[in-house]
């Protein structure tokens, strides 16, 4: 018997070989193993891997989870690296199944100073006949429970992301029982699973979670780095509980490949880590991981102000006579992008129509070059809405096209939303996708592009694919391999991360992308809560936030609008050219202040002094800290109710003499009380809907 111990960035990872060579990993965490806390008779639960073949046994009363699986059961050690490549630490385990030949590989991949690693598996088909893959995990840990003394249905608490169209972000905790998880067998059929089968990958959850220990005060977090579909379960085992993360899977995602004599499958990476507290501790290791794994990029560093014409303004229906005063109005409220949303090149109606991408003449008799240059003019970078992963079912270039562009199911082209879904796999879409972004970025001068994404192509496709799945997870990496080339071969352009909003808001799209849509959602004071949870799913500084202040508005709209955006990324829109005067300055009072703070967004933790926000509350707060600094910045929103002051806990400032403004707006309402021994901070508004961003500082 032989162990591999690692401490690495405050993880701690145990795995042991047995005499049999089966290879269990004993532990992952932030803390130490305590031996004791992994009794002999439970070990052979703690399997480093699940992986199911067809045609093989199942084990154990699994019900629909993924555990007890075949020759997950049978793998053992193949041997193991232990070294450092750029990025840290680097484990890697070989298994190998000695009935079917098949052999693994489970890589761990550090980060130096980051309390996150990387997991995915590599199967290889060394055998001479050719193996179904149904599931395999990308990372698998038992033992979720073990520290502690008190039960689990006590001490453990999950936090998962519901979202869903204009209603993102929606953060739950549960305790297991309320799940139906309840701890009374050793193991049971009942799982705790989170899906997603399609091309949305945020369609219902995002792909991550928060497990959190509330006895040791000790948290557990990962994220599934896949922009497609996914899968991740949580049951119980060998009185323990188990974690299993993936992207698809054959009984939950219709995935399943035939892997051939000397053919390699890779799994969807996961992102897992560990910390010694809770929410905010998870959230702020998985923040410093982000921006390690992401596209270096200057848009995360310079924070540019964007203004563009969709939201609550133009709703997709932009021409140059509606355009010019906007520009103007954008200009001189300090923008420094201006991007002409959807229905450029279209006369009327455009939804079913889309897949040329050439300018309307009816729209810009003078051509579209006339309005993007004059957009040049005022100092501010120009910018156009696609839509490059579909073509409509009236689209005029569907002459040049032929089945082998788009998905299939059943013989038939897959439609949703009076929209094909094209095939990246097929060098001819890529060929078309290129045109397009060349003809943008070299003919037109464009330099930052909305990139939508309005459908869910389903379960995926039978073209060239062992299963529908199948077909989905190779277009899924052939889109994401057409991106990289994309910013590789124009590097200085931004391309915003958008499908309907947040629909598609993971980390294999953004760790490429450098500016993600959060939302659609109309409503202002809805937004609220939606910006205030955003920086749990992406970092700060890759936040979009739309602020878009009404025609028939008054300055606390205005204030509640800007303020919704200033500790993220500013998406400007709104008729800023028929405000009144007063409300305008507003708009440019926000966008001076937001430049003057904005260098200290990109490598800001954010804190939560309210908890999680939910679209019910009545008082919302999301706080920004930079290591290092003494300087927080607090937005503070009352949406609803007749209270009119809310204390706000500041536990990590308690006992400070704090200089504390509003940093905007500078010339309304509000009232502020600090209690240093109390660790408090009330804070007046006036009547909801109401919002303020407060600037405090620690006293020299």
């Amino acid at each position: 018997m032989s162990r591999i111990e690692l401490r690495e960035n405050g993880l701690h990872l145990v795995l042991e070989v047995t005499e049999e060579k089966d290879v269990r990993l004993l532990h992952f965490g932030a803390t130490a193993l305590n031996e004791a806390q992994v009794l002999e008779e439970r070990q052979p639960g703690f399997r480093l891997m699940e992986l199911q073949l067809t045609g093989e046994d199942r084990a154990e009363y699994h019900g629909r989870t993924h555990r007890a699986s075949y020759p997950g059961l049978r793998m053992v050690y193949a041997g193991h690296t232990n070294g450092r490549n750029a990025f840290g630490r680097k484990l890697e385990v070989a298994l190998r199944d000695p009935k079917t030949g098949l052999e693994a590989v489970q890589h761990v991949q550090f980060y130096d100073g980051v309390q996150t690693v990387r997991a995915w598996a590599e199967l290889y088909n060394a055998g001479s006949k050719a193996v179904g893959v149904e599931y395999v995990s990308s990372f698998a840990l038992t033992g979720l429970d073990k520290e502690g003394s008190q039960d689990r249905d006590d001490k453990m608490v999950l936090s998962i992301p519901h979202t869903g169209w204009q209603s993102e972000l929606q953060w739950r905790t549960y305790r297991l029982p309320e799940l139906g998880l309840s701890h009374l067998t050793d193991r049971s059929s009942k799982r705790i699973s989170c899906s997603n089968t399609g091309s949305w990958s945020a369609a219902e959850h995002i792909p991550m979670a928060v497990l959190e220990n509330r006895e040791t005060n000790s948290s557990l977090f990962w994220q599934i780095e896949h922009n497609g579909s996914w899968h991740w379960e949580i049951f119980d085992q060998v009185d323990q509980l188990t974690l299993l993360l993936s992207g698809p899977t054959e009984h939950d995602n219709h995935w399943w490949v035939s892997l051939q004599p000397g053919e390699r499958f890779v799994s969807v990476p996961v992102a897992v880590g560990a910390a010694n507290g809770g929410f905010e501790e998870a959230i702020a290791q998985l923040t410093a991981y982000r921006r390690r794994i992401r596209r270096p990029n200057a848009d995360n560093r310079e924070l540019r102000i964007i203004f563009n014409d969709y939201m609550n303004c133009l709703w997709g229906s932009p021409t140059t006579q509606k355009l010019l005063p906007l520009i103007d109005a954008a200009a001189e409220a300090g923008c420094e992008y201006f991007c002409i949303d959807a229905g450029w090149y279209a006369p009327g109606e455009w939804w079913d129509g889309v897949g040329e991408w050439l300018p309307s003449s009816e729209r810009f008799p003078e051509g579209i070059k006339y309005v993007l240059d004059y957009i040049r003019s005022k100092g501010m970078v120009p910018g156009l809405w696609l839509e490059l992963e579909v073509m409509g079912i009236n689209s005029p270039k569907l002459a040049d096209t032929d089945d082998s562009w788009f998905f299939l199911r059943h013989g038939k082209r897959v439609m949703d939303r009076s929209r094909y879904q094209l095939d990246y796999r097929n060098p001819k879409v890529v060929a078309h996708a290129d045109e397009v972004i060349r003809r943008l970025v070299e003919d037109y001068g464009v330099g930052y592009i909305k990139m939508d994404y309005n459908i869910n192509a389903g379960i995926g496709t039978e073209a060239d694919a062992d299963s529908f799945g199948d077909g989905l997870l190779q277009h899924n990496r052939a889109y994401l391999a057409w991106l990289d080339r994309i910013f590789a071969h124009y590097p200085e352009l931004v391309i915003e991360n958008c499908s309907s909003g947040g629909m598609r808001m993971d980390y294999a799209m953004l760790s490429r992308h450098s500016i993600q849509s959060t939302s659609d959602q109309e409503n202002y004071v809805n937004y609220a809560a939606i910006a205030a949870a955003s920086p749990s799913a992406l970092t700060p500084e890759q936040s979009a936030i739309w602020s878009y202040p009404l025609r028939e508005g008054d300055d606390e709209e205005v204030v509640f609008n800007m303020v919704n955006a200033l500790l993220l990324r500013v998406h400007q829109s709104g008729h800023l050219a028929e405000l009144s005067p007063r409300r305008r300055e507003l708009v440019k009072q926000a966008l001076d202040y937001y430049k003057t703070i904005r260098a200290d967004i990109p490598e800001a933790l954010p804190f939560w002094p309210l908890g999680l926000p939910k679209q019910q509350d009545d008082w919302i707060s999301l706080g920004l800290r930079r290591p290092g600094s003494d300087t927080v910045y607090l937005a503070v929103w009352r949406t609803r109710g007749e209270t009119s002051s809310q204390a706000l806990p500041l536990s990590s400032l308690q006992g400070e003499a704090l200089a504390i403004r509003c940093a905007y707006p500078q010339d309304l309402d509000c009232a502020w009380d600090w209690d240093p021994a109390a660790g408090q901070l009330t804070v007046t508004l006036p009547p909801a809907p109401s919002a303020r961003l407060f600037e405090i500082r620690r006293k020299s």
